[in-house]
């Protein structure tokens, strides 16, 4: 699962948003006790995809991180000191990533790093933020293979580990009268820590229920024309695609369902999907009814600030509550968690920010996150679908904006 801000009204909009300051900062090592000695920005260093595989969902970082630190420094500063991200771009590329952590951090002598977008970027990057000993809190990289590298200093900023993002479709389709039901499914996927788990872990439980496997491929990164794969799936002919996607191929998935006037009943791709603006745009927004995806965040949230939230993203980019990409909202609450930590410690220093998010529940746009020793969340993910041009959350019913719309249509319907 996975993929969003400011002006004169923003105090006032921000003031629920704002946990507190902060004080001077752990700086290299985490070691340093935190004090009031420095009244200079806090600098916080981010890689991002701007370029790249990964651009749509890193920009869309870009912006949650903006706006974060917007709001903060509108309020005054984290414990009177001034935000000052330093972004740079990892082109999509993990072992530019890894060289952009070393910089930030050995030789800018940033006092924190943000995480970057993807788990193919986050588990190196956290490698080497671990390595310095600095926190290494993340919007978006929550696929097992980060959870396995036993990192003490990560924290995925998600309601549940990616592996769990397609759990509330596979619930959807069981909770289904048997009649209702696809028989058979088909299962292209990403070769991508984050992609393909989720699809793998869906068609275990889809088989133990009787749903037949028809086709599987797990296609490599650099396959960027996805005809060839779904002239397999046609061939198939399921009733169900469950696809573990990213986004270019996400895109180039549907694409290729469209030309070959392809319809299943039921399509869930993992991410890409998600993505409320750029997702109609690459596809068409007539091929959008009915496709389902997985998400965290959603802008009728009464999470922590949400409101607030809403308001300055609108306010500063644009578009209406549903334009905001879930990735922002993301970004926006890994801020939200350092502000808590500050106002709890009166601390930046990392080992301080390791120590305190390890204990207790923090209130994010995110909903109430807490993680195991290693980062992984203990929630869960909801199912969204896009109906009539929007992207609305369907399932469990607890969270549903509307109701599940299945069959899906066809093409332009």
């Amino acid at each position: 699962m996975g993929q969003g801000r400011v002006r004169t009204a923003l105090v006032a909009l921000a003031a629920g948003l704002i946990i507190a300051g902060c004080s001077s900062g752990g700086g290299g090592g985490g070691s340093t006790p935190s004090g009031s000695a420095s009244s200079g920005p806090i600098v916080i260093g981010i890689s991002l995809s701007l370029s790249g595989d990964f651009s749509d969902p890193g920009n869309a970082a870009k912006k949650g991180y903006e706006l974060w630190a917007d709001t903060v420094n509108a309020n005054g500063g984290i414990l009177g000191r001034q935000v000052q991200l330093k972004i740079v771009d990892d082109a999509s590329s993990p072992d530019q990533v890894v060289t952009n952590y070393q910089n930030l951090i050995s030789k800018d002598k940033v006092d924190l790093v943000f995480g970057p977008f993807s788990t193919l970027l986050s588990v190196p990057a956290a490698t080497v933020a671990n390595r310095y000993h600095y926190a290494f809190v993340e919007p978006a990289g929550g696929g097992p293979a980060m959870f396995d590298a036993k990192l003490p200093n990560v924290f995925f900023v998600q309601p549940a580990p990616v592996v769990g993002c397609g759990q509330p479709f596979v619930d959807f389709i069981l909770s289904l009268p048997e009649s209702q039901r696809p028989k058979t499914a088909a299962y292209p996927s990403l070769d991508d820590p984050f992609a393909s788990p989720i699809a793998d872990a869906m068609q275990q439980q889809f088989e133990a229920a009787g749903i037949t496997t028809v086709f599987k491929q797990i296609y490599p990164p650099e396959t960027k024309d996805l005809t060839s794969i779904i002239e397999k799936v046609v061939t198939a002919n399921p009733d169900m695609v469950v696809a573990g996607t990213q986004s270019e191929d996400s895109y180039s998935q549907i694409k290729a369902m469209v030309q070959a006037n392809f319809s299943p009943k039921f399509v869930f791709q993992a991410n890409g999907a998600n993505s409320p603006t750029e997702f109609p745009d690459k596809v068409g927004a007539d091929n959008t009814q009915g496709i389902f995806s997985c998400g965290d965040w959603f802008p009728n949230s009464t999470a922590n600030g949400n409101p607030a939230f809403v308001a300055a993203y609108t306010a500063k980019f644009g578009g209406d509550a549903f334009d905001i990409d879930s990735t922002s909202a993301e970004a926006y609450s890994v801020g939200q968690l350092i502000e808590a930590v500050a106002t709890k410690t009166g601390s930046i220093d990392n080992q301080t920010i390791i120590d305190t998010l390890h204990a207790g529940t923090w209130p994010t746009l995110e909903g109430e996150m807490s993680w195991d020793q290693y980062g992984s969340p203990q929630g869960s993910d909801m199912l969204v679908e896009w109906i009539d041009g929007k992207l609305l959350p369907v399932f469990p019913a607890d969270v549903a904006l509307h109701d599940p719309v299945y069959p899906k249509p066809d093409w332009g319907g």
